[in-house]
């Protein structure tokens, strides 16, 4: 338990220090995400279906940000947030193992009815559901296929909070041993409350020198050797001041 003590110590101390920080300050949020357009509302609607107010759980900022929260309004509307989340990673996927399909949805040079036509023969290939399938028909006819990794990534994380889960990043210079593991996650599930589910994923990263870097819930509370170097440095680097 002494792991699970000095992580809650050092995020306190974060706190107190200003080494905690958001992933986007709330100017630049509003300056490049404005809310989802009239064509993204349109593609969340479902025929048929009386209007819903869905709430997104998590704030999207930004292009990419904007098509997730609108595909994740949809997967809502008919049930399919999961199903959905594993038929784009599927696509994701089968892009990146793919050097002509990766090709082809990063060339901007490609008409827009080949680009429709073709992923609409993957998606019915696949079998795709009609929201998955419709979301990146979108994506095609808009010229924005290039950044489906990025926006597979967003409604990832809108999923996992439509199930109650909160994905937790650990970054240190060597893999954590399973009890420091278990006792990291238990500190962020009691910061987060007991409605949470952690899923806690590891990241190695020898240039932070040692300690660690803690991200979840777009904070970042960073115990690295690293960033407290620098702080000394631009501590040591200000003018003495000798007056009394």
């Amino acid at each position: 338990m002494a792991f699970y003590g000095r992580v809650k110590s050092g995020i306190s101390l974060c706190n107190k220090l200003g080494l905690l920080s958001s992933q986007r300050s709330t100017l630049q949020r509003s300056l490049i995400a404005p809310s989802i357009s009239q064509a993204f509302r349109n593609f969340a609607d479902v025929p048929g279906q009386k209007e819903t107010k869905i709430k997104v759980p998590i704030a999207m900022f930004g292009g990419s940000g904007n098509y997730a929260s609108a595909l994740y309004i949809a997967a809502v509307k008919v049930n399919a947030v999961d199903k959905v989340d594993s038929e784009l990673l599927q696509f994701v996927e089968g892009v990146k193992g793919s050097p002509i399909t990766s090709q082809f949805i990063k060339d901007i040079s490609v008409a827009k009815d080949v680009r429709v036509k073709v992923i609409q023969d993957i998606a019915t290939q696949a079998k795709f559901s009609e929201v998955t399938k419709n979301f990146l028909l979108l994506l095609a006819e808009n010229g924005r296929l290039k950044n489906v990794d990025t926006i597979a990534k967003r409604f990832a994380e809108l999923a996992m909070a439509y199930k109650g889960e909160v994905k937790a990043t650990v970054t240190t210079v060597i893999a954590l041993p399973p009890e420091e593991e278990n006792a990291l996650k238990q500190a962020v599930q009691e910061m987060l409350g007991s409605g949470a589910k952690v899923k806690l994923e590891q990241k190695i990263d020898p240039s932070i020198l040692g300690g660690l870097v803690l991200e979840f819930s777009q904070k970042v509370f960073d115990m690295s050797i690293k960033s407290r170097a620098q702080q000394m440095e631009r501590i040591l680097r200000e003018p003495a001041n000798y007056s009394i």
